[in-house]
């Protein structure tokens, strides 16, 4: 039987290997109130190589905290964001793939396969009534043309990296992910009815798909943008999805993933209430939390978790050029509010968390000094043994920390309420 991607799942990234359990523990709490979360550990190639670990180490971890656990639910690895470069080191052990054809985007495709996609999808043109949505999509030949043109190329290259996957794993044991979203604009429901149409051409058997929509998703802080035109957008993405389906026979559990970058609080709410109105279910990306979350947890215990959490922040500045600049679309720091690392130094437990946890009704919590240090767990890898020693020493707050955060911030509002 081939693997189906449960409604409700949450992609939870481990930069150290040393949260499963803390995290799947959360998952347990929302089970426990009757809600099924599952959890995707995901990690990407570049993380893999920053950290100095290999694929199946995420695997390893997995397992390991599923069986302390006892959790007789579905789980999955995710080999998060992987091209035909770097898939095959991640076929043996991930059962959940997120292909990621950014740079396929705006590649051109010949008029003539332009022509042919044309030719099979006349329904594509003209006036489309679809339920969900409460006017009609209107699109001519030449709008679904230039749609054609710019995601043609990324489609047919995701269909190449899906067989190159299927050929290396047994038929349906895997799930399927596209990712659409590193793009420059947010895709227009009738251009995800395109994309969704060459996914089907494709044979692709998508599960779920990452389109970029409205507004600045950075790294690790919230929403940036009109919430009320996100919700808008998510509704009309939920109804295509679902016409999608019926229309071209792609697989019925087919659903959104929202690549969040962590911590979209103002969108959770109108998530939730779109999922509640409609019945989809969605996948959700919280990536780097895990990570602030150990440094939190290191800052709370004191003494020398303390201090090293301040000597991450003293390499983090000492570095930010570097560390940022793989990142720079998707942060926003304001160099004059970051704190100098002397002053850090001084700082109490409670100062550095309080600076860092994302509380934005704590006047002293500071969103520059956020995404610095969630961009910069380098910093803690060049460290080595030094920092995982403090994870171990520091275990009791950490644990506290990630588990409440992942359960009390993210799965409560977003699949609960």
């Amino acid at each position: 039987m081939s693997k189906q991607l449960e409604r409700f799942s949450i992609g939870v990234g481990d930069r150290f290997a040393h949260e499963a359990v803390a995290q799947l523990q959360a998952c347990v709490l929302a089970a426990r109130h009757g809600v099924e979360v599952v959890p995707v550990w995901n990690k990407s190639h570049r993380e893999h190589t920053i950290v100095g670990s290999a694929p199946d180490s995420v695997r390893y971890e997995a397992d390991a905290a599923v069986a302390a656990l006892g959790w007789k639910r579905s789980y999955y690895v995710d080999a998060d964001h992987i091209n035909l470069k770097t898939v095959d080191g991640y076929i043996e052990t991930a059962d959940f793939f997120t292909i990621d054809v950014a740079d396929e985007i705006g590649r051109h495709s010949p008029d003539s396969d332009v022509d042919a996609f044309l030719k099979r999808h006349p329904e594509l043109i003209g006036e489309l009534e679809i339920p969900g949505i409460d006017r009609a999509l209107s699109s001519t030949e030449d709008d679904v043309r230039a749609t054609v043109g710019k995601y043609l190329a990324a489609v047919r290259q995701a269909g190449r990296i899906y067989r190159h996957i299927a050929a290396g794993k047994e038929a349906g044991s895997f799930i399927t992910e596209v990712s659409m979203d590193e793009t420059d604009l947010p895709q227009t429901p009738p251009e995800l009815l395109v994309i969704l149409a060459a996914i089907a051409d494709e044979e692709i058997p998508l599960q779920t798909i990452a389109p970029k929509f409205t507004g600045r998703f950075n790294k690790g802080v919230d929403y940036v943008g009109d919430v009320a035109q996100f919700e808008t957008e998510f509704r009309d993405d939920l109804a295509v999805i679902a016409h999608a389906v019926a229309a071209y026979g792609l697989p019925a559990n087919l659903k959104l993933s929202v690549h969040s970058g962590s911590d979209k609080f103002s969108i959770y709410e109108p998530i939730r209430r779109a999922l509640q109105d409609s019945g989809a279910g969605v996948h959700v990306k919280t990536a780097g939390t895990t990570w602030l979350e150990e440094l939190i947890g290191l800052a709370e215990d004191g003494g020398e978790g303390l201090g090293l959490a301040c000597e991450v922040y003293r390499d983090a500045y000492a570095q930010r050029e570097a560390l940022c600049a793989p990142y720079a679309s998707v942060i926003d720091i304001d160099e004059s509010k970051l704190p100098s690392p002397d002053e850090v130094s001084g700082w109490s437990s409670e100062d550095y968390v309080s600076a860092l946890r994302h509380d934005q009704d704590n006047p002293a919590y500071n969103q520059h000094l956020r995404q610095l240090l969630h961009v910069g767990f380098k910093v803690a890898a060049q460290m080595g043994g030094r920092y995982r020693a403090m994870l171990t020493e520091a275990r009791e707050s950490i644990v506290r920390n990630v588990t409440r955060n992942l359960y009390d911030r993210h799965i409560r509002p977003i699949f609960m309420g």
